[in-house]
């Protein structure tokens, strides 16, 4: 048999003579190196004891051949007795390797009967554990499912939320537009019951009203007069400012004039100045 490894954490052997496979898994690869290794040894150790016990067999068989054809005479009893002790002996020691090698294939059949059974309870263990791994897959499958399920209901009450959240809103505004339009109400109603105080003076607001037009109808002419006045009080400023005007000239041109005289003045002192000293 050979131990082959199928994974990292699993290997396999197969029975042919049982047209058998058996398996096993390991909790990691060290452990499955180990095994392997240690499934070669037994397997050589038993494959090399076998030859042994088999070259044994065939050379006690050729020695007890030799010895029955060649046993009848004394003379070649006495000349073969070392060699028949010699075969004894070996055949003594083929009891024991052959003791030994039943005890070994005992053992090994144990060793076998016990990774049978657990290849047995691995295979169930397997089946099992696929078995689950499909509920599982089933379980998960309507998780899921109902995870989207719910995922669609939250959105939906997210929705209904946010609808509910402005209709709120909404009647918060509206309630605030119901308040301000009471307000404008009171206050259109303060307006009404003040207008109606007022109605109640208007003859007496009429009589004003007339008072008042004829003072303005006075004022009007007033005023018509003290335009005309203004009219000719702005004739009296033109005429002030041309005046003005004409005064600043001829002032301008005396003053050129008496500048002039006053040159000529200035002269007149330095001629006499200049007399005086040369007298």
């Amino acid at each position: 048999m050979t131990f082959t490894k199928t994974s990292q954490k699993f290997g396999q052997w197969a029975d042919s003579r049982a047209n058998t496979v058996f398996g096993l898994g390991f909790s990691s690869e060290q452990q499955l190196t180990k095994f392997a290794e240690k499934f070669q040894e037994v397997r050589e150790a038993a494959k090399l004891a076998r030859d042994k016990s088999q070259e044994k067999i065939e050379t006690s068989s050729n020695h007890s051949q030799v010895s029955s054809v060649n046993g009848t005479d004394d003379e070649k009893a006495s000349h073969v007795g070392p060699a028949d002790t010699h075969l004894k002996s070996e055949n003594d020691k083929l009891k024991i390797a052959l003791t030994q090698s039943a005890a070994n294939v005992k053992k090994w059949e144990m060793e076998l009967q016990t990774l049978r059974e657990s290849n047995a309870r691995l295979t169930t263990a397997l089946q099992e554990s696929a078995a689950s791994v499909e509920q599982w897959k089933r379980q998960f499958s309507i998780c899921r499912d109902e995870n989207d399920r719910l995922r669609n209901k939250i959105d939906e009450l997210e929705e209904q939320c946010g609808e509910i959240t402005r209709e709120k809103e909404r009647n918060t505004q509206l309630k605030r537009r119901i308040e301000e339009l009471e307000s404008e109400l009171q206050e259109k109603e303060t307006e009404l019951k003040d207008l109606r105080k007022q109605s109640e003076i208007i003859p007496q607001l009429v009589s004003e009203c007339e008072y008042v037009s004829e003072k303005l109808e006075a004022a009007e002419r007033d005023n018509q007069n003290l335009e005309e006045k203004v009219r000719s009080l702005k004739t009296d400023i033109e005429e002030s400012k041309y005046r003005q005007r004409h005064l600043k000239v001829e002032v301008k041109s005396f003053l050129e004039v008496l500048d002039g005289k006053i040159d000529d003045l200035h002269d007149f002192r330095r001629g006499l100045s200049k007399l005086a000293a040369d007298n």
